[in-house]
């Protein structure tokens, strides 16, 4: 955990580094400043630069309403939020789960701004590391991570927005940062480079340190993304490369005291003890509206506190097969009964995610991470992708019904290829709840027009079944309307007026 305290103490330098580009303004580096001239001497010096780059994933589930799990489960028909009237300065974030969202809005900024961040630092990073007098295995893991780094931020910034600009080197003109968008096409295509590259660069689970990417990440990251493309027999590919992994009991999965278990192939790290920006707070902005959150943490002192957003919401709940037998059930929801901070509301069986509530000492303030891939996934990836391809249907019933049975359910044996893909796609859902799978899901199998119009409905039919406690309220009418041009989310307007070039998504 050590790690962590050192990353705080050299995001400073490399932000000076990441942003400033001198080279071509003067002939020699002033000795008083860091500049990326001067700074890439030593495997200290690249060691501080890829913390660097791993840095903002800190960001990415930790920016309170306005994070990716906003943008991923809340778009989903997984979780919803708690309407407080009262609260109007976070209508942008329900703007977000209504299908309303502008491009102004403060959610889609944060996370293009984020992992453009981590693609800057990665690009310093690899214009660096070949020309570096290193050892050739140390030279090729910062390499590794860098391209890993650089693949998963693009990997999201094309299934958000769609073509964007494609920075393969630090920009060092006005004019280099003034680039067209790329189309998806050519997005993914440097997407596949760069996690090819990381897949043969990086060591495996067993030779490098908890929190860092790995070759199995790499494998699983590329896995992903020909699962994406429909690339089935590529997708197999890699994702049977991974290897060194295991699946562990599912309660104690997301533990912190469990950190770098057998299955975690690679997920976002925070530490708890700090108020530097390494902790992470989103157990809490999971909680319902609370006088005193104290009564589901069990943490005091504590200010009146919760969200009240990422709420399970009846459908997913309803979704488990077998609430008794299926262990994820309750590792991943709690109830709560009592006291709201909302008026006149008193919250009678109220869900709430309880898969990241684990003991910590100080309020808002907790060491837990954010999963990004684990060995499950790798299973339930290669079912698809073997059931896909329509030749081995006992084998994808296999990947599959290793993952029931960590659940505690009993095998499936599936009638045909569209019945097992159904099952595949069910047991997704249930297994990464609040995982920010279920979104990209629906929007790769093209389901997320037909579910997210019918979820509607349901919402605007019975808007207290979903969180809307207080009388007469529920979502407008222009709430809801999907189609296929809201599969991705606007450009941010803060980065069209920086770059008129970068146009507009069809809305």
């Amino acid at each position: 955990m050590k790690r962590y305290t050192k990353l705080w103490k050299i995001t400073f330098v490399v932000i000076v580094f990441a942003l400033v580009s001198c080279e071509n303004f003067i002939e020699v580096p002033p000795k008083n400043a860091v500049t990326p001239a001067n700074f890439f001497q030593t495997e200290s010096d690249f060691e501080q630069a890829i913390i660097g780059a791993y840095a903002p994933l800190l960001g990415l589930n930790n920016s309170g309403v306005y994070s990716e799990w906003t943008m991923t489960e809340m778009r989903s028909d997984n979780s919803h939020f708690i309407y407080n009237p009262l609260i109007a300065g976070q209508l942008q974030a329900q703007h977000i789960a209504d299908f309303l969202v502008e491009p102004d809005n403060p959610g889609i900024e944060n996370m293009y701004r984020l992992n453009y961040l981590i693609i800057s630092r990665a690009n310093q990073v690899l214009v660096s590391i070949d020309g570096a007098d290193l050892e050739q295995g140390v030279k090729d893991n910062y390499k590794g991570q860098a391209c890993f780094l650089r693949a998963l931020a693009y990997f999201n910034l094309v299934r958000f927005y769609g073509g964007v600009p494609l920075f393969t080197k630090p920009a060092t003109s006005l004019e280099e940062t003034m680039l067209l968008r790329s189309d998806a096409d050519q997005i993914y295509g440097q997407i596949i480079q760069d996690a090819q590259t990381a897949a043969d660069l990086l060591p495996d689970v067993g030779s490098q340190p908890i929190g860092k990417a790995t070759s199995g990440a790499a494998n699983t990251l590329l896995g992903n993304v020909f699962l994406t493309l429909q690339r089935w027999t590529e997708a197999e590919t890699a994702l049977k490369k991974v290897t060194g992994y295991s699946l562990v009991e599912y309660a104690n999965l997301f533990d912190p005291n469990n950190e770098g278990n057998a299955e975690m192939i690679f997920e976002i790290e925070y530490l708890e003890g700090t108020t530097l920006g390494l902790e992470s707070s989103f157990p809490y902005t999971f909680l319902p509206q609370l006088p005193d959150p104290s009564v589901i943490t069990g943490v005091s002192p504590a200010n009146q506190g919760g969200s009240g957003y990422n709420i399970p919401t009846p459908d997913l709940i309803n979704a488990y097969e077998d609430k008794i037998k299926d262990k994820r059930f309750e590792a991943s929801i709690g109830f709560y009964s009592g006291a709201s901070s909302l008026s006149g509301v008193i919250y009678v069986e109220q869900p709430y995610i309880k898969k990241y509530q684990h003991p910590h000492a100080l309020y808002n303030i907790t060491g837990q991470n954010w999963p990004v891939y684990r060995y499950a996934e790798v299973l339930l990836m290669l079912a698809e992708a073997v059931n896909e391809q329509g030749d081995n249907k006992s084998e994808a019933e296999g990947y599959l019904n290793e993952v029931r049975r960590r659940a505690g359910l009993d095998n499936i044996v599936a009638t045909d290829q569209n019945k097992l893909r159904e099952i595949i796609m069910h047991e997704r859902r249930i297994e990464f709840a609040f995982e920010n799978k279920r979104w990209h899901d629906l929007v790769r199998t093209n389901k997320a027009v037909e579910v997210m119009n019918a979820y509607g409905l349901r919402i605007k039919g019975n808007p207290a079944d979903y969180y809307y406690l207080t009388p007469n309220t529920g979502p407008i009418a222009a709430s809801y309307n999907v189609t296929e041009n809201k599969l991705i989310y606007p450009i941010p307007y803060r980065e069209i007026k920086l770059n008129p070039k970068l146009g507009q998504n069809p809305r």
